[in-house]
């Protein structure tokens, strides 16, 4: 797999990770919301009940500290052996029940707890029952202290377990991958030939036919060599998709690449084809070598299919500068034209496999530039595009001086012939 692939079963995993340990979190929450919100029911329920008996019975069965009972006879308040908090009794709802002689159920916040009161008429006189609630609200703080480290232990615990459900999940998504990588190569290797013996065959048919004077089937000889070739360069472009895929430890290591020499040689080599097409090419290439990591067939894939994409996008009296420099430790390679351009919205699905542009019809970019991003990419270089409609189009390369692989393996020798001078010393 490539490191796209890699990136995308990365996230894959993470996402199922994330998306099991958020789940299971939020069952913790409802679970213990849920459990929360009984407590608090309970409770509740529970002081109604103290607080309606109190008043039927002018007692409180609760703790001493945490209730009173207060009666009213009109013209005094007459207060139990518990002294009560300051602001107590409600003298207003004493009034207002002896007035009335309706029940009223208040909740006051004050002094640092909360308190509920019943005023109720009884005979001749009014009872009003105060329940100081600190112990249950008490109780609600450690409960939901308890059920926030339950949570968030909880959570973590998800996350971990959906990491590793993930991992197992999509191992035989990354196998399926690898196996279709694998797939291809070897589908591919084995069609390379026999396409090739049909395009010489059709080239040998097509000369004899030159040859002994006979057009009849000629152009049907031509496109069948075009087609022939096409379906040469589709087999081309799998194999080396394959061959960039393979694992870094399957792979040799990549001897380094002089861009200046591969860039103008390319470059030469369209220089006819740019003059019928009676468009300008010019190359600005540094005259010291530039060498980079990588696959030398690879990298000139590249550097043609750029070249070739502005070639036959360019009309006549159109230009083009292929322009090579050292940018902070990287090789850029900038090829710029001033043909049809394309619109900036769509600079990143040009790199899409099978992409199609606007206006296109049923025709298809195919595995050309997904193919170019996805060797940029292997080289750890990136690739950019820039373009605007009827004013050209610009594609810029950047390839690291030195792959972190490479870098590495010197660092490691490095360290490993300090190590035998220190012991020969």
């Amino acid at each position: 797999m490539d490191a796209t692939d890699h990136a995308i079963l990365r996230r894959t995993r993470l996402r199922i990770g994330l998306l099991v340990g958020l789940t299971i979190g939020a069952l913790l929450l409802l679970a213990g919301g849920i459990s929360y919100a009984l407590l608090v029911h309970s409770q509740e329920a529970q002081i109604q009940r103290e607080l309606a008996w109190g008043t039927a019975h002018g007692t409180i069965a609760g703790p001493p500290a945490c209730s009173w009972i207060f009666h009213y006879d009109g013209m005094t308040v007459q207060t139990g052996l518990n002294p009560p908090p300051p602001g107590f009794p409600l003298t207003d709802a004493l009034d207002t029940v002896a007035t009335t002689r309706t029940t009223e159920t208040t909740t006051l916040t004050r002094n640092g707890t909360t308190y509920h009161i019943r005023t109720e008429a009884r005979g001749d006189r009014v009872i009003q029952a105060v329940f100081d609630a600190r112990f249950q609200l008490s109780d609600r703080r450690h409960l939901l202290l308890a059920l926030s480290l339950a949570a968030a232990v909880g959570l973590l615990a998800a996350m971990l377990t959906g990491v590793i459900v993930g991992r197992r999940a999509v191992a035989p998504l990354a196998e399926a991958l690898t196996r279709q990588r694998r797939f291809v190569a070897d589908a591919s290797h084995e069609l390379r030939t026999p396409i090739a013996q049909v395009h010489t065959r059709a080239q040998l048919i097509a000369r004899r036919a030159r040859t002994d004077g006979a057009t009849t089937n000629l152009d049907d000889l031509e496109r069948l060599i075009g087609t022939t070739r096409r379906l040469g360069e589709v087999v081309d472009d799998l194999l080396l998709s394959a061959r960039l895929a393979a694992a870094p430890a399957d792979r040799p290591p990549d001897p380094p690449v002089d861009l200046t020499v591969l860039i103008t040689t390319t470059v030469a080599a369209e220089t006819e084809r740019a003059a019928e097409r009676q468009v300008t090419l010019t190359l600005d290439t540094p005259t010291d070598p530039l060498p980079v990591p990588g696959v030398e067939s690879a990298l000139r894939r590249v550097v043609g299919e750029l070249l070739a994409n502005a070639l036959t996008h360019t009309p006549a009296g159109g230009r083009i500068t292929v322009t090579l420099r050292t940018v902070d430790n990287c090789a850029e390679l900038v090829i710029a034209d001033t043909g049809k351009g394309f619109d900036q919205a769509d600079a990143r699905r040009i790199f899409d496999r099978f992409h199609r542009g606007p206006g296109s019809g049923d025709r298809r970019f195919g595995l050309g530039l997904a193919l170019l991003q996805e060797v940029v990419t292997s080289h750890h270089g990136t690739i950019e595009a820039e373009g605007h409609p009827a004013r050209g189009a610009r594609f810029t390369v950047r390839l690291p001086m030195r792959s972190p692989i490479s870098t590495g393996r010197a660092s490691r020798i490095r360290n490993l012939r300090t190590r035998q001078l220190r012991a020969g010393t």
